[in-house]
Order: C-alpha cells, then sequence, then structure tokens
C-alpha cells in the first residue's frame, strides 16, 4: 500500500505538470504584477484545505508577502472539530470575516476548496473578485463537478478568475485497501503544496527577470537568517496578518 500511494502521487503530479502548466504560468504572473505593485497575496482554505494557508506563510524560501486567512472555526483546532463543517458550509459566514481583511485591487486572493462546494469558499472567492482582487482557485474540478454547490448556484471553479486544478480523484482519497469500500489517504495536501510551491518559484523567477528583488524568507536557522527575515518582517507587519 505504500507504495500504492507513492505510484498514485506520482501519476496525478505528472497529470498536473501536463494539463496544468498554462493556468500556473497565467497564476504566477499575475502574481508577480502584484508583487511589483506592492500587493499582497492573501491565501484561504477551510480545515484541511487551509494547512496550505499555513505551507505559504512565513516559510523558508517563501514570500514574504503571503497573508494567510485563518478566521476563528475553520481551522483544525477547534473542539468539537465537526463545528468546522457546520461553519464552512454556512452561508454569510465568509462575509462576516472577511470584513476585516483589507484586500483591494491589485491584490491575490488563493481560495484551496477540493470539492468546490461549500458556502465559505466560494462566498470568499466572490468577496476577492467585489473588492477587485484576482481570485485563483485551487480545486479538483473532476470533484467539484461531481457534487452540487452548497452555495447558491456556484462552485469555486465557477466564480474565479484562475482554476488550478489538482487533477484529484472524487473524493480525494486514492488507496484501495482490500475488503474496504471507502477508499483511504487524499491527495490533495500533498498535490496542492506541490502546485503552490511550483507558483511562488515561477512568481520569484518572474520578478528577477523584471530586475525586482524578491521578498523572499531565509531559514531562521541559517546564519544571517535572522539579519536578513527582520527586513522582510519590517516591511510588512501591519499589513500581513500574524506579523
Amino acid at each position: 500500500m505504500i507504495k500504492a500511494y507513492f505510484d498514485a502521487i506520482r501519476q496525478q503530479l505528472d497529470e498536473v505538470e501536463r494539463t496544468q502548466g498554462e493556468n500556473l504560468q497565467r497564476a504566477a504572473q499575475v502574481m508577480a504584477d502584484a508583487i511589483a505593485g506592492d500587493h499582497l497575496i492573501y491565501v484561504f482554505g477551510a480545515t484541511h484545505a487551509g494547512i496550505l494557508a499555513q505551507e505559504l506563510f512565513y516559510r523558508a524560501g517563501g514570500l514574504a508577502c503571503v497573508s494567510p486567512i485563518l478566521p476563528p472555526g475553520l481551522t483544525c483546532d477547534v473542539r468539537p472539530i465537526t463545528m468546522t463543517s457546520v461553519l464552512e458550509r454556512h452561508s454569510g459566514y465568509a462575509q462576516i470575516f472577511m470584513n476585516e481583511i483589507p484586500i483591494e485591487a491589485g491584490d491575490v486572493l488563493i481560495v484551496h476548496s477540493v470539492s468546490g462546494r461549500n458556502a465559505v469558499a466560494v462566498e470568499v472567492a466572490q468577496y476577492g473578485r467585489e473588492k477587485g482582487a484576482t481570485v485563483i482557485a485551487l480545486t479538483s474540478v473532476t470533484y467539484s463537478k461531481s457534487v452540487t454547490p452548497r452555495a447558491g448556484t456556484k462552485r469555486l471553479f465557477e466564480v474565479a478568475d484562475i482554476v488550478l486544478d489538482n487533477c484529484g480523484v472524487i473524493g480525494d482519497a486514492v488507496v484501495e485497501i482490500p475488503g474496504m469500500r471507502q477508499k483511504v489517504s487524499p491527495t490533495s495536501t500533498v498535490i496542492g503544496a506541490a502546485m503552490l510551491n511550483a507558483l511562488v518559484a515561477q512568481t520569484v523567477a518572474l520578478l528577477k527577470e523584471r530586475g525586482i528583488e524578491p521578498p523572499v524568507f531565509l531559514s531562521a536557522n541559517l546564519d544571517g537568517g535572522d539579519v536578513h527575515n527582520a527586513r522582510l518582517l519590517e516591511r510588512y507587519r501591519g499589513r500581513v496578518t500574524y506579523l
């Protein structure tokens, strides 16, 4: 089963590379434009999808201008954890916490939702577009098309400016165990992290091509890392959430 999972990840990554290159390039272009204009990259996901918002934030080799959106009740430290499922389906909650996010025209908003059907992800994306931000959806289009929307008549891939398809299967899990109906071992976190880190790499490359020094963190465990990072923290403090 270990090999089965690794094989599935390799196959899915290959499919992403084969089919999503153009959209990743488009996403990198708008991110580079935003950073060149001193704008921010916001990232949102509910519950496990929000792990990728944390992955991009305050990360060695990552962009200092990433601002995660981690609202109360939608992270995996909530007790009982089932409350997260209730809240992510609740229409109107996104408006409440997004009113506190100073997103504006020129910013980029990445919204991660594998199924793309729940109200909170769709409404966060719609809010971002209303404010003039470019919205990038990270989702499984196959999965999303197989389910009905819980937020009006739209799913995430239908409200975004750019769609990054993680090429995941319906239900996310991929490994079949003999005697079990339910597959195990989801792929969305692994694949999504790979896609977003590839996106960061391309964004940084585009900025360097323009002669712009990208705001990239060093590892705090490298000599000189703290000094380098302190300059970036000072630059974005008061603008990026949690700094």
